[in-house]
């Protein structure tokens, strides 16, 4: 008897193990390097380390060349600005919807939103449109934005996952080219700031 409770006990902890290692997320950290044409690079510390179901997201899109030649469709200076959406208006993703990491979702996340933070985007709660406030807290996918100047009233709310090291010039000539057609930071497709590419490396 004795024999067969220790088999058990075996079985389960080697059960235990296989769990924890299928279903969390490694904790890595990268630097990316966004390239956007005719303004310069930003270069951006991805910290997997708080968020890291996104910074794995980002990182995978990233290396599979997603998010090269999309734009910035929308720009607020002195608020952000947001990219990576293939449609270019703000109303596509990628395939694959993620988890918000943050903290009205259930999830610590202590980068607050600071000028130069990279964050996602997701959807708002729509009630009339059978959206609620679970689906909208997991329904980032490829679209990002970088913070301009401090919007702390976002903590908490959104999927800050990173910040950026270099580069908040190019983000500041962005924001002073911008000519949005209305409060929302709409900018038509023609004048959309391109992302050249999005080159990711393992922080050292």
């Amino acid at each position: 008897m004795k024999k067969l409770i220790s088999v058990f006990l075996a079985l389960a902890s080697l059960v235990t193990l296989l769990l924890l290692c299928s279903c969390g997320e490694t904790a890595k950290n990268y630097t990316a390097e966004i390239v956007v044409r005719d303004y310069g690079t930003i270069t951006v510390y991805l910290d997997g380390e708080t968020a890291p179901i996104t910074v794995n997201n980002f990182v995978k899109l990233a290396n599979e060349g997603f998010y090269d030649g999309l734009t910035f469709h929308r720009i607020m200076a002195g608020f952000m600005i947001q990219g990576g959406d293939p449609n270019g208006n703000g109303s596509g993703g990628s395939a694959e919807k993620i988890k918000g990491e943050f903290a009205d979702n259930g999830v610590k996340n202590t980068i607050s939103h600071k000028r130069g933070v990279i964050s996602m985007a997701r959807s708002g709660e729509n009630p009339w449109y059978g959206i609620t406030a679970e689906m909208a807290y997991n329904s980032a996918s490829s679209q990002f934005f970088i913070v301009h100047e401090d919007s702390v009233f976002l903590d908490g709310q959104y999927a800050a996952f990173g910040w950026v090291t270099s580069g908040m010039d190019v983000v500041d000539a962005i924001c002073a080219d911008a000519k949005p057609t209305d409060n929302n930071g709409t900018i038509p497709a023609a004048n959309q700031p391109v992302i050249e590419s999005v080159r990711v490396t393992e922080a050292k």
